[in-house]
């Protein structure tokens, strides 16, 4: 089978004085910071993943063009003046051109039909991508009655969430509840357009959505790329590169087509 070219986004900038020197390593300079199980998860699932540079939204376009597939990663808080709010007091570091940058990346991504999976600040680009809203700091909202954010390392699964059973997020999980890990401050507000609601925790926050229509987009909350040695969460990384095969080989079926045609 083919290994189609997931984009794997990159959220993390450590500027130049927060770098750190290696002996004999490279001077101090800005970098990009990306956990490599996003890498392994998709790999493991059968796809070939590129990290994707914070690039001027002019240059998303030709950049998709060359993608069957996205993933959005998890990293900092979203800047609040992308969804028309205030900075909250406990809003942590933000970076603009990240943010424009993966707003665009989504948003073209969207409207191409492009199978898209995100997680936790993806999730919330997503959402805001579709003019959705964030709740900017749980602990206001549900104060405290489920902890969202663990000291467990990645690996551990902290709580439960349950998935609407019609959804393809249940089909790709088995269905029912999903035991998840939780490393997240924030969280979806107001729903963004095309989207709906497939899990909650226990709270009733929201902890996954997925496309309105039948195109593989799914965003959650939890770090499904940390626990990847449980089928139900290997299973979304699965899907989305089964969803990018897909439309790559209707993508070449269409082009021989013209190509006949003409």
């Amino acid at each position: 089978m083919s290994r189609p070219l997931i984009g794997v986004t990159v959220s993390e900038i450590r500027r130049k004085q927060d770098a750190q020197l290696v002996p004999q390593g490279e001077p101090a300079q800005t970098e990009m910071t990306l956990g490599l199980s996003y890498m392994r998860a998709v790999e493991r699932a059968g796809g070939l993943p590129v990290a994707l540079s914070p690039l001027a939204t002019m240059n998303v376009d030709p950049l998709l063009d060359r993608l069957a597939g996205l993933l959005l990663t998890g990293g900092p808080d979203l800047d609040p003046s992308c969804y028309g709010a205030q900075r909250h007091p406990q809003l942590g570091p933000t970076d603009r051109d990240v943010d424009m940058f993966e707003l665009e990346l989504c948003r073209k991504a969207y409207l191409r039909g492009m199978p898209l999976l995100a997680i936790c600040r993806g999730a919330q680009v997503l959402n805001v991508a579709r003019h959705g809203t964030l709740h900017q700091h749980l602990p206001d909202v549900n104060h405290g009655a489920v902890e969202h954010r663990q000291t467990e390392p990645g690996d551990s699964v902290t709580h439960l969430v349950r998935v609407a059973p019609d959804s393809t997020l249940a089909q790709t999980t088995g269905g029912g509840q999903v035991q998840v890990n939780s490393f997240h401050h924030q969280t979806i507000d107001r729903l963004g357009a095309g989207l709906r609601p497939v899990a909650w925790a226990a709270d009733g926050l929201i902890e996954a959505v997925e496309a309105l229509d039948e195109r593989f987009l799914i965003g959650v909350q939890w770090h499904a790329e940390t626990l990847v040695d449980q089928a139900e969460h290997l299973a979304l990384f699965e899907q989305l590169v089964e969803a990018a095969r897909t439309a790559e080989r209707d993508s070449g079926e269409q082009e021989d087509s013209d190509a006949r045609a003409i």
